[in-house]
């Protein structure tokens, strides 16, 4: 409960007085020793943090996992039978000894079962995931948002405890997460994406065209879904637009794109100097640019521009890859295949046909990530559909026709985790996540099995995650 500031002033300038007249002998000691009291009550009411923090602080809770094998993120197998002690977020103790429990510890029985690090998906697109797209161009954007909370809270009983977004306005989302108001994945939000006059981002219909000196943003601009921006200076405006809202990192759009009609496969998007532009900004403020791109031009022109991640870049060829592992550059690929988890466009339209081209170098593009040893992410960049969402697990397992199961595990956990922190000062969540290590935050999840030895453990959350943990609380218990 606060004063009204009118009351408040009224009654600061009565004190005034009153002391005036105190020191003048106009008032008794008794009259003066009650105002006394009442300005503390008044100051006890009007600042309650004050109060409240002179109060012992509650015990931090404190969960212990007793007899789990763990996935740390990084190895290649299991550990020993060990003990695990969360206390507040952060694990606070692992031992292959046990741990007594003490009072008011919450106890996990693990039965053998295997412990290890939340999964981490390094390409959503939290707003446009389950959305279909006409709807998500249609609809009340106040429903579209209630959408996206569902699909935030499905995505973590996925086992998905983190989620980088490259693509949409998820801030809001963010935060009603951060505040506990409902239930999701920690998110890295890039805002909306930046996009040239006909690139990927370009939402606008050809009616829609020329926009006019001063006309008023496309209605999927001023939602925050795309920005879009011609020139050097149009693009730092966006950018920053971006970073002032709370972007961890920055999306452009460099070269063409499936979903889109409007800009074929094969171009090349955005002058050197505009996405150095975007570098800069977001350079001083700490953090990096990633961006769309699937042709060599594309992506050796943003790397020279000073981009320090590619997404998709499923066309690269062997002169790219090189250049890739030179700069160190990271590779967030995803197993696009022209199989169950492919979005249905229609056959021989133009988009179906940038779909088929576009898979057909999947299968290169590990190729090439494996023999330059380029650092690699995984993500699923899933768009407009509610049933592929439920396959997050399962395109992760997907990656076994390139990699072994461990390799798999530790791509979606430690190997994420580090390319997420690229975001430097602009991380929204200081601390070690992807790993299961004493001090790291307490993202975890107890699988009913051996996901080393048997990766499609993680196809089905439902059955096989019996304990979903974020950040030291849990949020599924079926042990």
């Amino acid at each position: 409960m606060g004063v009204d500031l009118r009351e408040a002033c009224r009654i600061d300038s009565y004190h005034v007085s009153a002391a005036r007249s105190v020191a003048e002998g106009k008032i008794d000691r008794t009259r003066r020793a009650m105002r006394v009291g009442i300005a503390a009550c008044l100051g006890a009411v009007s600042l309650p943090g004050l109060a409240l923090a002179q109060q012992p602080a509650a015990a931090p809770a404190q969960t212990l996992f007793q007899n789990v094998r763990i996935f740390d993120g990084k190895s290649t197998a299991l550990s020993a039978p060990s003990n695990v002690l969360v206390k507040g977020n952060v694990i606070e103790r692992i031992s292959t000894a046990p741990i007594a429990a003490e009072p008011g510890v919450t106890v996990v029985a693990g039965g053998g079962r295997t412990l290890m690090p939340g999964m981490i998906d390094a390409h959503v697109h939290m707003a446009m995931s389950t959305v279909p797209q006409l709807l998500l161009m249609t609809a009340d954007i106040n429903y579209v948002m209630q959408r996206q909370g569902k699909s935030a809270g499905d995505m973590l009983m996925r086992g998905f405890t983190s989620g980088r977004d490259v693509g949409g306005n998820s801030f809001g989302l963010k935060r009603a997460i951060d505040e506990g108001y409902i239930a999701g994945p920690r998110i890295w939000p890039s805002g909306a994406t930046i996009s040239q006059t006909s690139g990927h981002g370009d939402f606008r219909m050809t009616h829609d065209l020329p926009r006019a000196s001063g006309e008023p943003l496309h209605f999927t601009e001023r939602l925050g879904f795309t920005a879009v921006a011609d020139g050097s200076d149009e693009v730092l405006r966006r950018v920053r637009e971006q970073l002032m809202q709370g972007a961890s990192h920055i999306k452009l759009m460099a070269g063409g794109g499936v979903a889109s009609d409007y800009d074929p496969l094969d171009v090349a998007q955005y002058t050197e100097a505009e996405i150095h532009a975007a570098v800069e900004a977001a350079e001083d403020w700490g953090t990096y640019v990633t961006v769309h791109a699937y042709t060599p031009r594309a992506i050796q022109k943003a790397i020279r521009a000073g981009v320090k991640c590619i997404e998709h870049g499923n066309l690269a060829d062997e002169a790219t890859a090189k250049m890739m592992a030179e700069k160190g550059v990271w590779w967030s690929l995803q197993p696009f295949l022209d199989d169950e988890d492919a979005i249905p466009f229609r056959e021989g339209s133009a988009n179906r046909r940038k779909q088929i081209e576009m898979n057909s170098g999947t299968d290169t593009a590990y190729k090439l990530a494996k023999q330059y040893k380029i650092k690699t992410a995984w993500g699923t960049d899933t768009l407009f559909d509610a049933k592929l969402a439920t396959r997050q697990g399962a395109q992760l397992s997907k990656l076994v026709r390139w990699y072994a199961p461990a390799e798999v595990l530790k791509m979606a956990t430690a190997d994420n985790a580090e390319a997420l922190a690229m975001s430097g000062l602009r991380n929204p969540y200081p601390g070690k996540i992807g790993v299961v290590e004493q001090g790291a935050l307490a993202d975890l999840l107890l699988v009913d099995g051996d996901p080393i030895a048997n990766i499609k453990l993680i196809d089905d959350p439902d059955k096989n995650f019996k304990v979903i943990m974020k950040d030291g609380k849990i949020y599924k218990n079926q042990t």
